[in-house]
């Protein structure tokens, strides 16, 4: 069967996962929601062997990835940035690059900040790029709202963490969609 191009799919996606850090999830509006579903999504690039990249701004201003996330990596090997947009640093081209993919699935912190600036570099360089609305966050709910508007606007598509499960798992049989059940129950 043939899909929808701007339907995303196991074999050209990645999972980056954007600064998840201590000192800035505490200060985050709905932690808790952001943090469980940067989690679920893992579990998920888990399922479906999707390559995951994870990056750190500044750890030893803003702490390390918090514990529910590194929990959920296979090995915990950050990409240390001092710049706002991932793409500013040659290691993230380069591993980006190096995946073969084509479609970044982004989550993490700040979305008005580092998430924004990135994935705008993204779609730049001609990547496809999902961002989770419910997997990103902000200190300002504000500047939430504003940053996904933007990022839609320059040609992102804006999904939730279940949609984007369900959208990459695209059947209701077999191995992976009943562990997919697990994380959407």
């Amino acid at each position: 069967m043939e899909r929808h191009p701007d339907l995303a799919n196991a074999a050209d996606s990645l999972l980056l996962v954007i600064d998840p850090q201590e000192k800035l999830v505490r200060m985050i509006h709905n932690r808790e929601e952001v943090v469980g579903n940067i989690v679920r999504l893992l579990k998920f690039a888990s399922i479906f062997s999707l390559p995951v990249i994870l990056t750190e701004h500044y750890p030893q201003g803003l702490g390390y990835t918090v514990e529910e996330v590194n929990r959920e990596l296979s090995e915990y090997r950050p990409i240390l940035k001092r710049v706002f947009s991932c793409f500013g640093v040659p290691e993230f081209e380069e591993a980006v690059k190096g995946s073969g993919r084509k479609r970044l699935l982004v989550c993490g912190i700040e979305t008005h900040i580092c998430v924004c600036q990135t994935v705008l570099d993204a779609l730049h360089r001609g990547y496809l790029v999902q961002v989770v609305s419910d997997a990103v966050g902000t200190r300002r709910p504000e500047d939430h709202y504003a940053a996904l508007s933007r990022m839609r606007d320059a040609g992102a598509t804006v999904t939730t963490s279940e949609a984007l499960i369900y959208e990459v798992t695209c059947r209701a049989d077999g191995e992976e969609f009943k562990k997919v059940l697990d994380l959407v129950k």
